[in-house]
């Protein structure tokens, strides 16, 4: 059995990218840890979602538990670092964001968990965090340095394939155009976009195809900010398959090209 800990910027990131792989390794019979570096404070709900009195912290804070039941995690952790918020507004200074925090702070409090966790396999961030959000950037930082100071052998980046995601959607809008049937709104990828990697620094390609019924109900799990509306639950099965079927990582020292498909192997 291994310890596989996973570090992640907000509630619902986990199930997004990295859902398969965490339900994967709890199916082989290893242990699945998420930490979690601050509570979304900062997220967008339609009014009157929320009870009164509630916060919308506390509300990702229970969906997080919720995914990761689903996901077969056996610990949650929060970092206590509070959501900056998307870069260049404000919210990315204030006081006791994950922005400003020390990296080496941080980072100490992350090996903590690592050390007594006794981590085999950590995943953080890519360097871009994804896609440029401030707090997935700082993950890759305090990720990188935590796996340092605690001695974690395996470290994987996630992050998301960019042409991978540019083939699929081209392929599915002219299937919706000559089907006529209307696309959900997708995000902005192009080959130039700051979104994810090229194929070419990617250096291992996990199938969790056989995990997405997890994967989409983690994601509904996550209700706040994954509404029924948003692209990862609207689009068809076909389209979602190869979304979120393969998870993408990157493994400093490994590659050129895909040269590993499966985190925990020989552990």
């Amino acid at each position: 059995m291994a310890n596989l800990v996973l570090f992640h910027a907000h509630p619902d990131d986990e199930c997004i990218t990295c859902g398969g792989v965490m339900r994967k390794a709890f199916e082989e019979g290893h242990r699945v840890v998420l930490v979690v570096a601050t509570r979304g404070e900062h997220g967008e709900v339609p009014d009157g979602f929320l009870a009164d009195g509630e916060q919308l912290w506390q509300r990702r804070v229970a969906e997080t538990h919720a995914a990761a039941e689903i996901l077969g995690v056996q610990r949650v952790h929060f970092l206590d670092y509070v959501d900056s918020g998307m870069m260049g507004t404000p919210t990315n200074d204030a006081p006791g964001s994950f922005w400003t925090a020390p990296v080496d702070e941080a980072a100490g409090k992350l090996a903590v968990i690592l050390q007594e966790e006794r981590a085999d396999v950590l995943t953080c961030y890519d360097d871009n965090g994804g896609y440029g959000h401030p707090d997935h950037i700082q993950v890759h930082r305090v990720g990188m340095r935590a796996a340092e100071l605690a001695g974690v052998p395996r470290v994987y980046q996630s992050t998301m394939n960019r042409d991978h995601m540019i083939r699929g959607m081209r392929a599915f809008a002219e299937q919706a155009a000559s089907n006529g049937v209307e696309m959900p709104d997708l995000p902005d990828v192009e080959e130039e976009s700051e979104f994810g990697k090229p194929e070419s620094e990617i250096t291992a390609a996990v199938d969790v195809s056989a995990y997405l019924e997890y994967k989409r109900r983690a994601m509904r799990a996550h209700a706040s900010q994954i509404s029924e509306q948003s692209f990862f639950l609207a689009m068809p099965d076909e389209a979602f398959q190869h979304a979120f079927g393969t998870e993408w990582f990157i493994r400093d020292g490994h590659g050129p090209g895909i040269t590993e498909t499966d985190l925990l192997s020989g552990l």
